[in-house]
């Protein structure tokens, strides 16, 4: 990796993550939305390793589930979740004209606070029924959630002049830049498979239910708002990586 690809990846974990890092300067944050996925990796890899060592000492399924997804919610800051609920705010107008009026608005309502307690909800209950496979199923969850920001970003328009989710147009301009991330996602999926042949069924469902959806919630956000926003992004990230740990409840146990 040369070293303004690192710079990015540092810029990425600064944008995405509340993870303290020191100061460096030059650092460009104009292309973050390319290296999400591979981020959300990582961030799925920290989860698994947490989850091993809670669950070596004994924490039961319930509890350390619950744990898991409170540091999730930690080492993102919140950012994704923010969205989400202010998405489910905005939905709830009526009014399409006000839609973004209420969305800018940081008081949370009621409908922001629903959605905020059912994306918590299905993801504590998906890795409550998932017994193996959790730090694969953690990572690829955290994966495809930001590659279906990255679709929202290339094929969708933006709702704002300006914005904070605007500059990420300049990180994926073209179908070609949302390959990377897919063909790592991908590699992902095979990975699983080589760890066990006998989980070549969760290899695949990973891969076309992660795509699938990621590809839909993007669509459906967009159907529903005409576009995109920094919010919806956040959203979009929410919803797929809460309805992926939910599919994989029937895929994930062998």
């Amino acid at each position: 990796m040369c070293k303004q690809q690192l710079l990015y990846v540092i810029a990425s974990v600064i944008f995405y993550t509340s993870i303290p890092l020191p100061y460096i300067n030059g650092l460009e944050f104009q292309k973050v939305a390319y290296f999400a996925p591979a981020l959300g990796l990582m961030i799925g890899g920290s989860l698994g390793l947490f989850d091993a060592t809670i669950n070596c000492l004994g924490i039961p399924v319930l509890t350390r589930s619950a744990l898991i997804v409170i540091v999730w919610i930690a080492i993102t800051g919140g950012l994704h979740l923010d969205g989400a609920m202010d998405t489910a705010d905005g939905l709830a107008v009526g009014d399409p004209e006000r839609r973004l009026q209420v969305m800018a608005d940081s008081a949370t309502g009621a409908f922001g606070a629903m959605a905020a307690v059912a994306i918590l909800l299905l993801k504590t209950a998906a890795l409550v029924d998932i017994s193996e496979n959790r730090y694969l199923l953690l990572m690829a969850a955290c994966g495809w959630g930001r590659w279906g920001q990255q679709v929202a970003i290339c094929r969708y328009p933006y709702l704002k002049p300006t914005g904070k989710g605007a500059f990420h147009k300049q990180a994926i301009r073209s179908y070609t830049d949302l390959l990377p991330s897919l063909f790592l996602l991908i590699g992902l999926s095979g990975l699983v498979w080589l760890i066990n042949p006998q989980n070549l069924f969760l290899s695949i469902g990973m891969l076309l239910w992660g795509c699938a959806i990621a590809l839909l919630t993007a669509a459906w956000f967009n159907y529903k708002l005409g576009g995109h926003t920094g919010d919806t992004y956040g959203a979009v990230v929410e919803w797929t990586e809460a309805l992926f740990l939910c599919v994989m409840t029937v895929l994930g146990n062998g």
